[in-house]
């Protein structure tokens, strides 16, 4: 019995996060059958889908991009990047897809770009809600019409299937909206016939590039031979390597189950898997499955504008403000809103590091011990003028607040930067956290673009 393999180059852990150019080429060394990557993440909050905008930077996304392709079309190694553009929209993938064609511009390439969609039109979305297909995941509330009316963008998280379908349409390079992140390194393999639960398992590790090694980094450089029994993990520097401990605990990685890790349209199940060192930085994986589920569900993302916001960032170092800031900044808040009641509208907040800056109500060590403290003053109102006033009579009062055993007159705070009020522009929430059940996973609309030379063919 032959023992295939499919060897897989994961750049970077996000594109634009950036990878040293030696482990890039140490693991085209090793002559991979795919060089695959994932473009985001709703990590970095609703903002950047809400707004249309990328979190990541574009000279950065470029830089890594052309690497990728350069030596992906040269070569004949298929690329295949998911969720363009930080979210996966309509705005980011076209960012993104303007980026490929320029450095296919500047560097002659040829090759066939698929190009597939992932956004759900607002009306799909209706139908589905009236028609039972829409379900809430854990500790998000159910779906309204409200929610999905005040969307401004919402997609699909799509699996490996519309991938799979633009690489049969002869696509060299495929660049997707918003995917389940193992996908991007799955859909190749599954394609040729290799076991869906490890080609997605091994994807699952594969999407954070070398965070999964140690010493673990989001900018560095993973490979992966996948075979029909197992796969095997390396790092590509010569500073890293991977351990039992790290491939089983970035496994974990974002999983609130051990061993069942849900994705669209199935579960993979690792209730067997094994991870044995090799030796030389490498790590065996065998045993992981995957079960389809009965229906096959997406998570949609949706985000809305809630408003405007405007922030101040100051410090405090006095002693005796520091044992009763709770009560501070609470007096200040009630003169505040008497003053601005009927003229200015929005929401205050104090977030306060070296107390629960980082966790909030959550912090259980409500006594701050610290000799000084950060505090963000926050504002977000209906209009960026409102918010703007409002954070600016707060930073006032607050500078000049009379609180008991006070020594000085004035000057309650320390500001690092001048101005001291910075407007932040649209804040946005997300409104749709949900699964849906669709009938077709592969039926999401793609394009195909003939490059040759650097030109776009008509």
């Amino acid at each position: 019995m032959s023992d295939r393999e499919f060897r897989v180059l994961s750049p970077t852990a996000i594109l634009g996060y950036g990878f040293p150019e030696a482990s890039f080429m140490n693991g085209l060394a090793k002559r991979p059958d795919l060089i695959a990557c994932d473009a985001g993440s709703t990590d970095p909050g609703p903002h950047y889908l809400g707004s249309g905008k990328s979190f990541t930077d574009r000279a950065f996304v470029k830089r890594d991009l052309t690497f990728m392709l350069v030596e992906g079309v040269r070569r004949g190694i298929p690329v295949v990047v998911g969720s363009a553009g930080g979210s996966g929209a309509a705005p980011h993938l076209q960012w993104c897809r303007q980026i490929v064609e320029e450095i296919a511009r500047e560097n002659r390439l040829s090759f066939t770009l698929g190009i597939v969609h992932s956004d759900v039109e607002k009306a799909a979305v209706s139908a589905a809600l009236a028609d039972g297909r829409i379900s809430a995941l854990p500790f998000v509330p159910p779906l309204t019409q409200s929610d999905i009316d005040q969307s401004t963008r919402i997609v699909a998280q799509i699996g490996h299937e519309p991938l799979i379908a633009a690489l049969r349409d002869g696509c060299t390079v495929v660049l997707a909206g918003r995917c389940y992140d193992p996908a991007n390194f799955a859909a190749l393999p599954v394609m040729q016939g290799y076991p869906s639960g490890l080609a997605l398992h091994m994807g699952k590790i594969l999407e954070c590039g070398a965070i999964a090694a140690t010493p673990g980094s989001g900018a560095d450089c993973a490979f992966a031979t996948l075979h029909d029994d197992r796969f095997v993990l390396e790092a590509l520097s010569t500073g890293r390597r991977f351990t039992r401990e790290s491939a089983a605990a970035h496994t974990l990685y974002e999983k609130s189950d051990p061993y069942r890790l849900p994705g669209p349209g199935g579960v993979i199940d690792l209730t067997r898997c094994t991870f044995t060192e090799l030796g030389e930085g490498r790590v065996e994986v065998r045993g992981s499955s995957h079960e389809s589920t009965p229906s096959y569900m997406v998570k949609l993302e949706g985000a809305r504008r809630i408003g405007f916001r405007s922030i101040c960032i100051a410090g405090t170092r006095d002693p005796v403000m520091i044992r009763q800031i709770d009560a501070t900044l609470k007096a200040v808040e009630t003169q505040v809103r008497s003053m601005a009641a009927g003229t200015f509208r929005g929401a205050l907040h104090f977030h306060v590091y070296g107390r629960d800056g980082v966790m909030g109500p959550a912090e259980p060590l409500r006594s701050p011990s610290s000799h000084e403290l950060g505090i963000v003053l926050e504002a977000i109102s209906p209009t960026q003028e409102e918010a703007d006033s409002l954070v600016s009579v707060t930073r006032s009062t607050l500078l000049h607040f009379g609180y008991p055993g006070r020594i000085s007159t004035a000057g309650n705070l320390a500001f690092p930067f001048s101005p001291s009020d910075i407007r932040m522009g649209e804040v946005y929430g997300f409104s749709i956290y949900h699964l849906m059940e669709i009938d077709d996973p592969a039926g999401f609309p793609r394009e195909i673009v003939r490059i040759h030379g650097g030109e776009v063919q008509a």
